[in-house]
């Protein structure tokens, strides 16, 4: 697995977590307050991560008109 994948791994076990204790309702308005921006920021990295993945493998894999895969390398 690359640094990427495991960073990308583990900022979502992250946000597991945040949301496991903002459904439990055991922390107070202040840091579930803090919770919730820790969250929504990961969230952003994430999709921005997902956004990459998914450009990088319709670069790779291009169908054409006709039905037939194209394929395209690229550098990364």
């Amino acid at each position: 697995m690359s640094k990427e994948n495991i960073k990308f791994e583990e900022k979502i076990k992250r946000l597991e977590e945040i949301v496991t204790i903002l459904e439990e309702g055991d922390v107070g308005l202040e840091e579930s307050l803090k919770l919730f921006q820790e969250g929504m920021k990961l969230g952003k990295e994430c999709k921005k991560f997902l956004k990459d993945i998914e450009l990088k493998i319709n670069k790779i894999i291009e169908i054409n008109e006709d039905g037939t895969l194209e394929s395209e390398e690229f550098d990364e």
